[in-house]
């Protein structure tokens, strides 16, 4: 990886308890950070019955975003991520509160699943603890969601993103404040029904060392070592001297304990039952506390994404692989389809890095639902893509991509698009006939080389011009050419060629 010296990087998470920035400098190798910010915001307390966000809410995390954005208004945009976590990712009105959060900190949001959560966490982790021989589990207990990871150096054997957090746990089972032994047995046992399903599975694989990560995990660490408890770590004795003399206050707002924020306090009870579920469900003796997580996870993939170690390319490598996929055929569609792309990049208006890529990584697996059938494998393409979890992809991503797949034969459905921002729609539309024109023109997938073809775009209007002759010899494609016409017009685009 290039050493880029005093070029500032940023990273942004917005988890379900906390908001999180960390502002840091790439160098040989290691990052320095320069600023972290962190401001409570509880943004999954928000969250209503019908899993709505509530208008007070929205207006607490936007006043913290527009402060990020003030701090990171100096940084290059391409050297900035914004991620969403499992808040964003329940919510029914996310759209809603995505379009004025982007707006306040003036820097597109990207929603990560929870599988993918779990990576990037990991990987904060590994960078900033760094351990090529030990097998290590990570546990990270966020506001609305609980990471788990079993993994050694930079490499992952088994994530898992479960539903129970501090914020939404407290609002379950200590919604009036009051803490009673009960209400820690039920929340321990909530743990560990969330537990069961992967319990074994974690069990076979083990580990050496536990790592916690993030605010609730280090806030507790910070607890039981205040009080004497323990002296490195959190152990499975503190753990429970914690939950007893947790009890004995009986009461969120009457906690005391040196160290723990105002803020923490309502959810600090029930950050500690989930963590008393997973030592039990696990047997647990001892963990100790990384520095890193999500945030320094963020930016290591992203200097990675400015350095060209993109975690995507080998995502769409394994989905080749894992599908069976005709590579020889995905690697002609994909050279012709970023051919065109050069040629109408200026006139489109593409983004010639960020575009490019999704049309190349949309020409590999553009034949992933033959995996299922040939009849409508378009259709199962979209599925498939939109619903597996792809390392490194956001949401959004994935979104873009599925649709790309889904567009690249037959009826060009401008219906479906409703998944993709509008600001991004007309790219999409773009990217996805410069895909279909390469699909047509390598339906005989032969190895002999396509000639010279030119490629002129206007804003709803494509022609291709081919050598003298070459379409007379070539019935077939000049019929699907003629074919895609219909199409295209259908889609409100002209295809002209010659």
């Amino acid at each position: 990886m290039t050493t880029q010296i005093d070029e500032p990087y940023a990273a942004i998470d917005l988890g379900s308890n906390s908001f999180h920035m960390i502002v840091a400098h790439y160098t040989d190798g290691r990052l320095q950070v320069i600023d972290r910010i962190k401001e409570m915001v509880r943004l999954a307390s928000g969250l209503n019955e019908q899993h709505e966000l509530s208008e007070e809410s929205i207006q607490l995390a936007l006043a913290c975003l527009q402060r990020f954005g003030q701090r990171i208004n100096e940084i290059p945009a391409t050297n900035i991520r914004a991620v969403g976590t499992n808040t964003l990712r329940q919510a029914r009105n996310g759209d809603f509160f995505l379009s004025r959060a982007e707006t306040a900190l003036n820097h597109p949001i990207e929603i990560i699943a929870g599988q993918e959560e779990a990576r990037l966490i990991y990987q904060g982790v590994a960078h900033t603890n760094y351990d090529e021989t030990s097998k290590r589990l990570v546990i990270d207990i966020g506001g609305g969601s609980t990471e788990l990871i079993i993994g050694r150096g930079y490499d992952i054997f088994s994530r898992d993103s479960l539903y129970m957090g501090c914020v939404n746990m407290s609002q379950r089972f200590f919604d009036d404040g009051k803490i009673k032994a009960k209400k820690i047995s039920k929340t321990v046992l909530f743990a560990r029904q969330e537990l069961e399903s992967i319990e074994a599975i974690y069990k076979k694989t083990g580990w050496d060392v536990v790592l916690g990560a993030s605010g609730t995990i280090s806030a507790i660490r910070d607890v039981v070592q205040a009080q004497g408890w323990c002296e490195n770590g959190i152990t499975a004795n503190a753990l429970s001297m914690l939950v007893d003399a947790l009890i004995a206050i009986g009461d969120s707002q009457a906690i005391a304990f040196e160290g723990l924020s105002e803020h923490r306090k309502p959810v600090f009870a029930s950050g500690v039952a989930v963590l008393l579920g997973i030592f039990d469900a696990l047997n647990l003796d001892r963990m100790n506390v990384s520095s890193g997580a999500l945030r320094e996870g963020l930016l290591f993939d992203l200097i990675g994404r400015m350095h060209n170690e993109d975690i995507r390319d080998k995502t769409i490598a394994d989905v080749c692989q894992r599908y069976g996929i005709d590579t020889e055929q995905a690697e002609r569609v994909k050279t012709t389809a970023a051919c065109f792309f050069r040629q109408s990049c200026s006139e489109w208006r593409f983004n010639e890095k960020d575009d490019l890529k999704l049309l190349q990584w949309g020409a590999l697996i553009h034949e992933i639902g033959l995996s299922i059938a040939h009849a409508q494998y378009h259709r199962h393409g979209d599925y498939l893509v939109t619903h597996s979890d792809l390392a490194g992809f956001s949401r959004q991503e994935q979104n873009k991509l599925a649709k790309l797949v889904r567009c690249h034969r037959r009826k060009f459905p401008l219906d479906e698009f409703t998944a993709i921002p509008e600001a991004s729609r007309l790219t999409i539309t773009r990217l996805g006939i410069l895909l279909r024109l390469a699909v047509v023109l390598h339906r005989s997938r032969s190895n002999s080389a396509l000639p010279e073809i030119r490629l002129e775009a206007q804003t709803n209007k494509i022609h291709l011009s081919f050598p003298a002759d070459w379409l007379g010899s070539h019935p077939l494609t000049l019929v699907d050419l003629q074919t895609e016409q219909d199409y295209l017009q259908t889609a409100g685009f002209k295809l002209t060629f010659q």
